[in-house]
C-alpha cells in the first residue's frame, strides 16, 4: 500500500511551519516541493529544504504500509488542504509516469487530483547529526529568541547575523546578538558545549509553534575537512531545523560592556507599566525617521520621554519611573528602548549623554544601547583615536564614534569590527585581516552578487511564462477564426 493519508488537523500547521523555508521565486523546481516519507516504523514523516537548511516534522501517528515517499509541490499540497476542514483527510499516493495522486473528501465523495512529482532522487540528502544533544531549557531558549531579536539583518555583515553561544569562560556561557547599534546578552549558564558557535537567524526559530512543542536539543556537527562549513540541528518533540553554522570570530562583544562603577544615573520603570510606556515612547512626535529618536530626560528623581516635532520638543513626565543620580538626557532609538522593556529589562543605567546606555533586570540579561546625538555636527576623530578602532562602524546619525576611552570625553557607540576573543574570553590586539578571511568576504560579496541575478532570472523566467501563456492564447484564438473560415467556406449561396 503505497498511499500515505495526512490528517487535516495536522497537516495545516505541518505546512505552516515547512513553508517558512520554501522561497515562492526558486529557480530549482524541487525546492517548492515538500518530501513525504513513511517509515519502516509507520511514522509519517514532511521534509522542506532550501538546500542550505532542512525542517522536518513527524505527524503525531504512525501509520500502516510498506516505507515510500513521495515528491508533491508545496503549493498544490496546500492549495488543496485549506479547502477541507480540521476533522477530514487527504492522502498522497505515486501514480504513473511523473505524477502523484492526491484524494480528497468532497462532500460524501472523494476527488481526485494529478499533480506534479519529480523523483525522489533529486531531493537533496537530509544531513544526520549523530552528535550528543545539548538540552535548551525555556530560559535559554527564550534568551536565544531574545538574541535572534537584536542580531543584524545586513547581509554584508554576516557574522552577525545570529546567536552567538559564548563558551569561553568556563561556567559562565552567555548568549549574545547584536547589530552594531544595540547589543544584548543573557545571563550566565553552562551547557555541554566545548566550543562557542554561532546560530544563524531564521523565522522558523521564531515561530510560535516549535517554541510551544516540547525542550529544545541542540546538536553540533563540525566540519571535518577544512573546506566544509558545521552544521547544527536545533529539535524539539515533533520538529527538526537543520543550518548550517556561520563561520568567522565573533566581535569581542564584552569590550562594550560599560563598567559597573562608570554609571552616573539610573532609571527603575515599573514592571507592570511596560505596556503603557512602549505605547507612549510610539506616540511621541519623531522627526528623525531614520534613526527613530527618543530623549530620556533625569531630572532628580523625576523622568521624561522627549520627542521631537518640526518645532519646539515635547517633553511628557513619565509617572511610572523614578530616577536617582545625576540629572541627564540620552538620545535613543525608540523601537530599540521598546524592545528592552519589552524584554523585561526594567532598570536603566546612563553614563552620559554620549556614552552607552544599560537596560538589565536582576536575574543578568541586559542590553546596551548606543547613544544618538541630539544635534549639531560630530565631534572631530584625532588620528591617534581612529588607530584604536579599526574600520569602525558609523553611529546613529551616520558618523563615526571615537574609541571609548577615559582620556576621551566622547566613547564609542557601535561595536567594533576587528577585535576578537581568544579562548580565554581575553581581547586580543586587532590585526590586518589576512589573505584567507579576505577571500572569504569576497565570496560573500559575490554570493550577494548571485542572489540578485537569480532574482533577476526568476523575473524573467516569470515573464517568459507570461509571454508564453500569451502565445498559447493567440494561437487558440487564430485556430478558432481559421475554422470558423473552413466553415464558411463551405457554405453554398
Amino acid at each position: 500500500m503505497s498511499k500515505i493519508n495526512l490528517p487535516i488537523a495536522e497537516l495545516k500547521p505541518a505546512l505552516t511551519g515547512l513553508g517558512k523555508i520554501i522561497s515562492k521565486r526558486s529557480i530549482l523546481p524541487v525546492l517548492g516541493c515538500i518530501k513525504v516519507d513513511r517509515t519502516k516504523e509507520g511514522w509519517v514523516v514532511l521534509t522542506s529544504t532550501d538546500i542550505d537548511s532542512f525542517i522536518t516534522v513527524r505527524l503525531e501517528e504512525p501509520a500502516e504500509g510498506a516505507p515510500v515517499s513521495i515528491l508533491v509541490p508545496y503549493d498544490d499540497v496546500t492549495r488543496i488542504t485549506k479547502r477541507c476542514q480540521k476533522n477530514e483527510t487527504i492522502s498522497i499516493e505515486k501514480a504513473a509516469g511523473d505524477k502523484a495522486l492526491i484524494s480528497f473528501p468532497i462532500g460524501n465523495q472523494t476527488a481526485q487530483e494529478h499533480v506534479e512529482s519529480l523523483a525522489v532522487a533529486e531531493f537533496p540528502p537530509v544531513p544526520k547529526i549523530k552528535s550528543d544533544p545539548v538540552a535548551f531549557n525555556n530560559d535559554i531558549r527564550s534568551s536565544l529568541l531574545e538574541a535572534f531579536q537584536c542580531a543584524s539583518t545586513d547581509e554584508t555583515r554576516l557574522i552577525l547575523n545570529g546567536a552567538y553561544i559564548d563558551v569561553s569562560k568556563k561556567e559562565c556561557h552567555q548568549i549574545v546578538g547584536t547589530d552594531g547599534r544595540h547589543l544584548f546578552a543573557s545571563n550566565s549558564f553552562t551547557l555541554a558545549l566545548k566550543e562557542s558557535l554561532i546560530i544563524p537567524s531564521h523565522k522558523f526559530l521564531g515561530w510560535k509553534e516549535f517554541s510551544i512543542d516540547g525542550e529544545w536539543q541542540l546538536r553540533v556537527q563540525q566540519p571535518e575537512k577544512k573546506d566544509e562549513i558545521g552544521l547544527l540541528q536545533i529539535s524539539s518533540r515533533r520538529w527538526r531545523f537543520i543550518t548550517r553554522q556561520i563561520e568567522g570570530i565573533y566581535p569581542n562583544w564584552r569590550q562594550v560592556i560599560p563598567r559597573e562603577d562608570g554609571f552616573k544615573s539610573t532609571v527603575e520603570f515599573e514592571q507592570a507599566a511596560v505596556k503603557d510606556l512602549v505605547q507612549t515612547i510610539d506616540r511621541l512626535p519623531c522627526v528623525d525617521k531614520i534613526n527613530q529618536r527618543v530623549g530620556i530626560k533625569v531630572t532628580g528623581r523625576k523622568i521624561s520621554f522627549i520627542g521631537q516635532t518640526e518645532g519646539q520638543p515635547v517633553s511628557v513626565e513619565i509617572t511610572e519611573a523614578t530616577g536617582r543620580g545625576s540629572d541627564v538626557v540620552i538620545y535613543l532609538n525608540r523601537n530599540i528602548v521598546g524592545k528592552a522593556l519589552g524584554f523585561g529589562l526594567f532598570r536603566m543605567q546612563i553614563t552620559d549623554g554620549l556614552s552607552p546606555a544599560r537596560f538589565s533586570d536582576d536575574a543578568g540579561r541586559q542590553i546596551i544601547v548606543m547613544p544618538i546625538r541630539p544635534d549639531g555636527p560630530p565631534p572631530t576623530v584625532s588620528t591617534a583615536t581612529a588607530k584604536t578602532t579599526a574600520d569602525p562602524e558609523p553611529n546613529g546619525d551616520g558618523e563615526a564614534e571615537p574609541v571609548n576611552s577615559e582620556a576621551s570625553p566622547e566613547r564609542n557607540t557601535d561595536m567594533p569590527k576587528t577585535t576578537s576573543t581568544n579562548g580565554n574570553g581575553h581581547q586580543a590586539t586587532a590585526a590586518p585581516k589576512p589573505a584567507l578571511e579576505s577571500a572569504i568576504d569576497h565570496i560573500e560579496s559575490i554570493k550577494t552578487s548571485l542572489r540578485a541575478a537569480k532574482d533577476g532570472l526568476n523575473d524573467l523566467f516569470d515573464c517568459l511564462k507570461q509571454v508564453q501563456r500569451e502565445q498559447k492564447t493567440t494561437e487558440r484564438e487564430v485556430q478558432s477564426v481559421r475554422t470558423t473560415l473552413e466553415k464558411l467556406q463551405q457554405v453554398r449561396i
